[in-house]
């Protein structure tokens, strides 16, 4: 991917990880069991996304 085209899909990634965190909270808030499981199920996306955007931000900067 040339420098453009990681910038465009960090700001894609920022976004899922905005979603997913707005989702999150109104979640941690309920105790029901598909509460739960829908809590671990986006917090392991919200890691996955955040590793992706740190490895994006550095591949950013080696592109300069």
């Amino acid at each position: 991917m040339d420098r453009s085209q990681l910038i465009e899909r960090k700001h894609e990634v920022i976004a899922q990880i905005r979603r997913c965190q707005r989702e999150l909270e109104p979640l941690r808030l309920r105790q029901d069991r598909h509460s739960q499981r829908r809590i671990r199920d986006l917090e392991r996306r919200l890691e996955a996304l955040m590793a992706e955007e740190g490895c994006l931000r550095q591949e950013i900067d080696r592109s300069k």
